[in-house]
């Protein structure tokens, strides 16, 4: 009883209370079944904490043989050892007694709190075990998050760089059959700042070698070492680090924006293009499209000049094959040649006229199929065997004949067309024949307009042994006779059929005074037949008309050609 009291006034806790009196209550029944024990109880103060303990240690009183060994039974409270604590006393004797009495019917219990107890440390042992094992499953949850999100960025990231190159790559083709569907130099150069400003670059320059000397200007340290060293050059405030582009030690000198300076290099370097970045440095990709576009540029710029060469020569001796029009008693005479504007620009057409030894004035419009320096070279070798055959014989058929002979065996895979007409002086009538070529048009003083369109023979070189024929046209004084080539008439959406009506009307509808200056009728035919200005094909025009007395001049009426040879006259 002693022992409940003490702990009861030292403030152990009820449930710990309860288990050491509990537990002391089961050591001295033992104790008493052998023999009795002397008990001894002591509050002991911690020094650490502030608290005490109340200790109980038993000495068991049985025979020395059956004497069980001394035990020690201790329980803490919180409150301090200085309060009133009970003194043993006569009324001890009797609680005590009535306590272990009452052991008997608190044991069960206790020992079902304690089995209670148990479960419940079980329980507390597997919900901290389930626990940590949420806990592990949320850091692999974690985890697993982290690595998605890792994989998500960096898929996003490899996407992100399969757009951009499909955007630079997509951008690169665009550009570069831009900058090669021009054979023009100029045409490259101006559309260059418009492909490339302002999403690759802010500024775009072009320094060609070829260039007259003060007409670019001053050239930055840059642009000068890409030339020198023939390889893409880097300069600004900081180091670009492109791949295959060298960098320019900064320098006070260096540009306040970054520049890259590439080389225009094929066969050799002829130029450097410079680039100033639209921000603040070059994108590594966007460095290796831009040089490889200056690679496409340079080679464009080459065939842009190489083909500037080729038609100049061409023209040049083209040009100079074109004959200086004779002066003939009776006949005048009007020319014009007017290379294509599209492509090639250099054919193989051309005219003639000269006089024959017997007097008659021979006049020529031909043209070689193809184009370039080969076409050119052709017609003068055709020119130069037509004028020895008309020495021999003054027929424009048996010219032509022998002329188709010679180009079937020298030159068999090349085709031309030509028509030949003879004047004689004084003989009102003309003579003429043609292989293969755009008929013949002819206004008679009164203002009627036929086409001479007879059977025109096939082409010269065609692999058929072929006779031409001449034929006979009545050419009043006064009258007008248009020779051609198809580039006058001919256009690929519309045939020859509504050129050479067109070319009628037009004639038609000239006046008897225009007529009298050639030169102005020449232009006054060419005006509304290339009124678009540009041709796919070369043209060449002869005009030939016999001097005469005019006529006054009758309003035109409309013609029309018909391509079996029938004749609209004009009254």
């Amino acid at each position: 009883m002693l022992a409940a009291c003490l702990t009861a006034a030292l403030g152990v806790p009820a449930l710990e209370r309860t288990r050491f009196l509990t537990a002391l209550t089961a050591r001295l029944r033992e104790d008493l079944a052998q023999g009795g024990a002397e008990l001894t109880l002591t509050v002991l103060p911690s020094a650490s904490d502030g608290t005490v303990r109340v200790q109980a240690v038993g000495r068991p009183l049985a025979p020395e043989p059956c004497r069980t060994p001394t035990w020690r039974l201790a329980v803490s409270c919180p409150g301090p050892a200085t309060r009133d604590l009970p003194r043993p006393g006569p009324d001890h004797v009797g609680h005590a007694e009535a306590v272990l009495s009452a052991d008997e019917e608190t044991a069960p219990i206790l020992r079902r709190l304690d089995e209670t107890e148990r479960q419940l440390r079980l329980h507390r042992e597997e919900l901290h075990q389930t626990n940590q094992g949420v806990l592990a499953l949320h850091a692999e949850l974690d985890a697993a998050a982290r690595t998605q999100r890792d994989l998500l960025d960096a898929e996003r990231a490899a996407r992100g760089e399969a757009d951009k190159a499909r955007r630079l790559l997509t951008f690169l083709g665009d550009a570069s059959a831009v900058v090669t569907a021009s054979l023009d130099q100029e045409d490259i150069l101006r559309c260059l700042p418009g492909l490339l400003v302002p999403a690759y670059a802010s500024q775009v320059d072009v320094w060609l070698f070829d260039e007259p000397a003060g007409t670019s200007g001053a050239h930055s340290a840059a642009a000068v070492a890409a030339a020198r060293l023939d390889r893409p050059q880097h300069a600004g405030p900081r180091p670009g680090a492109l791949p295959g582009v060298d960098d320019l030690p900064p320098s006070a000198l260096s540009p306040d924006r970054p520049l890259l300076c590439i080389p225009l290099t094929v066969r050799r370097t002829a130029g450097v293009l410079t680039l100033t970045a639209p921000g603040d440095r070059f994108d590594e990709d966007t460095s290796v499209m831009l040089v490889e576009l200056a690679r496409r540029t340079a080679i464009a710029l080459d065939n842009a000049r190489r083909y500037e060469q080729h038609r100049d020569t061409a023209e040049a001796l083209q040009r100079a094959q074109l004959t200086d029009l004779p002066a003939s008693e009776g006949l005048r005479l009007a020319a014009r040649y007017l290379p294509a504007t599209r492509g090639l620009n250099i054919g193989g057409d051309w005219y003639d006229a000269f006089t024959h030894p017997d007097g008659s004035l021979l006049t020529v419009v031909g043209d070689v199929t193809g184009h370039g320096l080969r076409a050119a070279v052709l017609m003068g070798q055709l020119r130069t065997a037509l004028r020895a055959y008309a020495i021999e014989d003054d027929s424009p058929a048996r010219i032509l004949t022998r002329l188709h002979r010679m180009l079937r065996h020298q030159q068999p895979n090349l085709y031309a067309t030509a028509v030949v007409a003879r004047f004689r002086p004084g003989d009102p009538h003309v003579v003429w024949a043609a292989a293969g070529h755009p008929p013949a048009v002819v206004r008679t003083p009164g203002g009627s307009v036929r086409v001479l369109d007879t059977r025109p023979g096939v082409m010269l070189g065609v692999p058929l042994d072929f006779e031409y024929e001449d034929h006979t046209a009545e050419l009043p004084p006064g009258s007008t006779l248009v020779l051609y080539t198809d580039g006058l008439v001919e256009r690929r959406a519309h045939g020859i059929d509504p050129g050479v009506e067109l070319l009628g009307r037009t004639l038609a509808a000239l006046a008897e005074s225009e007529l009298e200056d050639l030169d102005g009728c020449a232009e006054s035919l060419l005006a509304p037949l290339l009124h678009d200005h540009e041709r796919d094909d070369d043209v060449c025009l002869l005009l030939c008309r016999t001097a005469g007395p005019t006529t006054p001049h009758q309003e035109p009426i409309a013609i029309a050609w018909r391509s079996q040879g029938e004749k609209m006259e004009m009254p």
